[in-house]
């Protein structure tokens, strides 16, 4: 008999503020397409991509995985956003579309820091009742979870997920915060997020335009605080203001900054800001 120690299994926990909606029937996917950020007519049955919802402005308002089940079945896991209220919204535009939009109660997201059993890279795959999604990247592996039961709750595993997100460019806004970014000004081409080529979607023409123009000026950038910042908090440098946090998680600040913004001295709300890189391998 082998005394080596068994490694143990990585905790599954509940991922708070993450819901699912479905959109169904015979014009999902172009329904989707015709609202969506990224090119949905693109995946495979039983691929995912990162995408998102515009205003007209190109805002975005929600940001989410989106999942194709079938050629009439996608499912959207929001990290941030309520399933209600945005299947509420969308349903605005479905007109005489076949098309229905039903939040899923009855499901719930976990993650796991560790490798799903089946799932890799933009391909879901079903494993002991649930659908995982491999959300790993260059910080290590990750694996979130859609069942029909909740995870127990464990404030620090969410509070560790959600860092890793912003150490990864991965936004996660909230209140203040939507409706009050560019999909370029939050360096959504990190998470390869949104098409320019795929055609007409709600701030379609603002977000070829600013791409094809070469008109980026800002992107995100990743800072450690000695002390948690409040979002939307402006950033200056030699009492300018030049940025602004967009979301934080304990000590870490993804922020919305100036291309060519200086690297040392830069304060918000009193506190001094050390920037870090961001991480790659969460582009799907």
């Amino acid at each position: 008999m082998s005394h080596k120690p068994r490694t143990a299994p990585a905790q599954e926990f509940r991922l708070p503020g993450h819901d699912v909606l479905a959109i169904g029937g015979r014009d999902a996917v172009a329904f989707a397409q015709a609202q969506f950020m990224n090119d949905v007519a693109a995946l495979v049955d039983g691929g995912w991509h990162w995408n998102g919802w515009l205003t007209p402005k190109g805002r975005v308002i929600a940001l989410f995985a989106l999942l194709r089940q079938d050629a009439e079945t996608l499912w959207l896991v929001l990290p941030d956003a309520g399933a209600g209220e945005l299947a509420t919204q969308l349903q605005r535009f479905v007109f005489r579309s076949k098309v229905r939009l039903q939040p899923r109660d009855d499901l719930h997201a976990n993650g796991r820091f560790g490798a799903p059993a089946l799932a890799s890279g933009s391909t879901i795959a079903q494993a002991d009742g649930a659908f995982e999604l491999d959300l790993g990247a260059d910080g290590g592996p990750r694996c979130l979870r859609i069942a029909n039961a909740a995870a127990e709750a464990d404030a620090a595993l969410a509070s560790r997920w959600r860092g890793f997100d912003l150490q990864h460019g991965l936004p996660r806004l909230r209140d203040a915060q939507l409706e009050a970014w560019t999909p370029q000004h939050l360096s959504l081409d990190r998470l390869r997020a949104y098409s320019v080529k795929k055609g007409c979607y709600p701030g379609q023409e603002i977000v070829a335009r600013t791409h094809f123009l070469g008109q980026v000026k800002r992107g995100l950038a990743l800072f450690h605080a000695g002390a948690p910042l409040p979002e939307g908090r402006a950033i200056s440098a030699d009492g300018r203001d030049i940025g602004s946090v967009a979301c934080v998680e304990e000590d870490l600040a993804l922020a919305v900054m100036p291309l060519d913004a200086p690297a040392a001295g830069l304060v918000a709300a009193g506190i001094d800001l050390l920037p870090a890189p961001l991480l790659g391998g969460l582009a799907r």
